[in-house]
């Protein structure tokens, strides 16, 4: 499939004839301009938000509740930031949106559900077990921190825990290994799953080698990649405004904006069949109107 955005090509990091997608180097500006078209593909078929984006960080809040049997505030953060790690598999419907528009075909909340018929769907699926396993661990890590920092015992409200967490040692203590290990678990799922299920959904490739196409990209574009992960963690963060809420906007706009980046970052598949143009509607001169809407041109001097 070939891309619409001929304007900004990246320069080309390797040569065509390599094993697997030809990656290109990006830079800075392909970031933002990702972001601006997934923005626009967002406003486009908003509707898909509530489907996609909302069901889901009301649900694992409820399953956290009744596995762990006690309150999950000190496990709100730890949720909220494990969302990064099965964004890409929960953002499926949302590439299928984007390359329908991208083909200029019409895209609606439902279409989002083709993805389900697609040929590499298994291996999607595969991958986002990967990625749900990898979210339960980061949680269970971050209960093991946190009982290491204050043992079992419940708080009372948000300003007992903020109070624990913000006053005492044990609190700074707990921020610094949290956000270490969270880094890491963000780390690696960036790693495996940056382009990961767009080149599935595109070009049907199998879990393996999607993933280590999306470590060839890292690898290729540390910068970007860096800066990215930085783009999606501070999104994700202000989607948790309020009761993570925030995320029915966050969430279609960092799927959408995969991608494109997706796009900028992978080369267009020489066998691909083009990308038709959009359809031309030519415009009427004023001359051709019907006459009844200027009864005026048909009067004749007596």
């Amino acid at each position: 499939m070939a891309t619409l955005y001929q304007g900004n090509v990246p320069t080309m990091a390797q040569p065509a004839d390599a094993a697997g997608p030809v990656i290109r180097t990006i830079q800075l500006s392909d970031l933002h301009e990702a972001l601006r078209r997934g923005w626009e593909d967002f406003k486009a078929v908003p509707s898909h938000a509530i489907i996609l984006c909302v069901i889901y960080p009301v649900l694992g809040l409820v399953i956290a509740r009744v596995a762990m049997g006690y309150s999950v505030l000190p496990l709100l953060f730890p949720l909220a930031a494990g969302f990064a790690l099965i964004g890409p598999f929960a953002a499926l419907g949302l590439y299928e949106l984007s390359s329908r528009r991208e083909r200029y075909e019409e895209a609606s909340a439902w279409d989002a559900m083709e993805v389900l018929r697609s040929p590499s769907f298994g291996a999607m699926l595969g991958l986002g077990t990967l990625l749900l396993a990898l979210f339960v661990t980061w949680v269970a890590t971050a209960q093991a921190i946190y009982v290491a920092a204050f043992g079992y015992e419940g708080v009372t409200g948000i300003s007992d825990f903020l109070t624990r967490v913000l006053t005492t040692r044990q609190g700074w203590w707990l921020i610094v290994v949290g956000c270490g290990a969270g880094f890491l678990f963000a780390l690696a799922a960036l790693c495996i799953s940056a382009v990961s299920f767009p080149l599935m959904l595109d070009r049907h490739a199998g879990a393996f080698e999607a993933m280590v196409t999306s470590l060839r990209v890292v690898a290729k574009n540390p910068v970007p990649m860096a800066a990215w992960g930085v783009i999606v963690a501070v999104l994700l963060a202000l989607g948790t405004i309020p009761a993570f809420l925030g995320l029915a906007v966050v969430i279609p706009l960092l799927g959408h904006a995969t991608w494109h980046l997706y796009r900028k970052v992978i080369a267009s598949d020489p066998g691909a069949r083009p990308v038709p143009p959009p359809p031309h509607r030519p415009r009427k001169p004023a001359a051709d109107f019907p006459a009844n809407l200027f009864p005026w041109r048909n009067r004749t001097d007596a």
